[in-house]
């Protein structure tokens, strides 16, 4: 796991950019807290680089940075409900369909939080339990020293000049279920939609990918520095606000999306039920909601935003090419999925 500890977020400091967000509750901005917030180890560069110092100056509080992937967060959730150490997490939707289930997460008031009635409906989940507040996209991540032309197609994770360098996320990690469905898709033909459902032929076809994996990921920002190396070409499943971030920084590395077509993935935002600081959690998802921070996302870790007030680069993907499954079967399925894919795939 990794943990940004309090002494990196107080060097990160709060003196980068000054862009306002929506008010915040004057007790929160008169009195200096800190808060804990859970989420993905990808994110934790742009969120203390670029985020958390917009936030932590307008509300007078520090973020506490708990980055790991979101199963962990849920099994931290789950070990701490009697007394939760988090007050937010930010987790993949499947993921949050548990914790939903579980009563982990607090439905979210529109009162306290008034941005989660301006953000696309189809942003809003549960009657206010979770809302997205990104949508990155998922591709394949390639080295574009190694690789001079794109990858056109998913069967490339497979291809025989791939051989020992093609990583793919662990199925551990949402993003590591595009790997299973695209190996659906390639062994049956049939569409994301139909082939989502034909898990045997999945795992029939990732058999075949083993002579070609160099690793496979639970720590995102592990397998990018693999691919920045040069000692992979290819990862599959990768998103959006991973690798064009690296692409950004100067790193050769760049994403594709394939013919097949390419995958969305909701980011999912709750609050923990009991968690500390109720009304400072209220404030601090309220600003990720805003316009500025959700436009500051989306410039700078290359998502797309889910309130329609917040500017959306040129480029990006149209949303409606990208496909989204049907998470609850995927959340439903997961743990057996998981099991198998240790046994059959590692």
């Amino acid at each position: 796991m990794a943990r940004i500890s309090r002494r990196s977020i107080l060097k990160a400091g709060v003196g980068g950019m000054a862009l306002g967000l929506v008010g915040a509750p004057a007790l929160v901005r008169a009195q200096a807290k800190e808060i804990v917030v859970g989420g993905p180890a990808g994110a934790a560069k742009y969120f203390n680089a670029d985020i958390f110092p917009l936030i932590e100056k307008k509300l007078g509080a520090k973020i506490l940075y708990e980055g790991t992937n979101s199963l962990t967060n849920l099994q931290k959730m789950q070990a701490d409900k009697a007394a939760p150490k988090m007050s937010v997490v930010i987790m993949d939707d499947p993921v949050m369909l548990s914790a939903a289930d579980q009563d982990l997460v607090v439905k979210m008031s529109t009162t306290a939080i008034p941005t989660i009635g301006k953000l696309s409906p189809s942003a809003v989940h549960r009657d206010g339990l979770w809302v997205n507040y990104q949508q990155p996209w998922a591709g394949i991540a390639f080295n574009s020293k190694t690789m001079k032309t794109p990858p056109a197609s998913w069967a490339a994770l497979w291809a025989p000049e791939n051989k020992g360098r093609v990583i793919v996320p662990s199925l551990s990690n949402t993003e590591g279920y595009w790997t299973l469905l695209v190996a659906a898709h390639l062994e049956t033909g049939k569409p994301f939609k139909d082939a989502q459902y034909d898990i045997e032929a999945a795992f029939k076809k990732l058999k075949n990918l083993k002579p070609n994996l160099l690793n496979v990921y639970t720590n995102a920002p592990q397998a990018i520095n693999l691919l920045e190396q040069g000692e992979a070409s290819l990862i599959g499943g990768q998103f959006s606000a991973y690798t064009l971030i690296r692409k950004a920084d100067g790193s050769p590395v760049d994403l594709s999306i394939p013919k097949e077509g390419g995958f969305a993935m909701p980011s999912g935002l709750a609050k923990v039920k009991g968690g500390p600081g109720s009304d400072l959690a209220d404030a601090v998802i309220e600003a990720f909601l805003s316009p500025e921070v959700q436009s500051t996302l989306a410039t700078k870790a290359f998502v797309a935003p889910t309130n329609p007030a917040a500017t959306k680069p040129a480029g990006f993907p149209d949303g409606a090419s990208l496909f989204v499954p049907d998470w609850a079967h995927f959340a439903k399925q997961r743990a057996g999925w998981i099991d198998r894919w240790n046994k059959e795939l590692l």
